[in-house]
């Protein structure tokens, strides 16, 4: 099941983007994903600072 989440306060650190939304039961979420082909990264924070770190220390595998 996907789920449809509208962001807000998105940004872009290299290839990946931060976006924070309201998740399950209105908490809010911080989502870091990243845009390369073919790579797949996306993970769910809570705090700002830990998806703003996962962006920032994210490498992309070698394919």
């Amino acid at each position: 099941m996907t789920a449809n989440r509208q962001f807000r306060s998105i940004t872009r650190t290299g290839p990946v983007q931060v976006g924070t939304s309201n998740g399950d039961r209105g908490r809010t979420q911080h989502t870091a994903a990243c845009t390369a082909p073919r790579c797949g990264f996306s993970a769910d924070y809570d705090s700002r600072a830990a998806a703003e770190l996962a962006a920032r220390t994210h490498r992309c595998p070698v394919r």
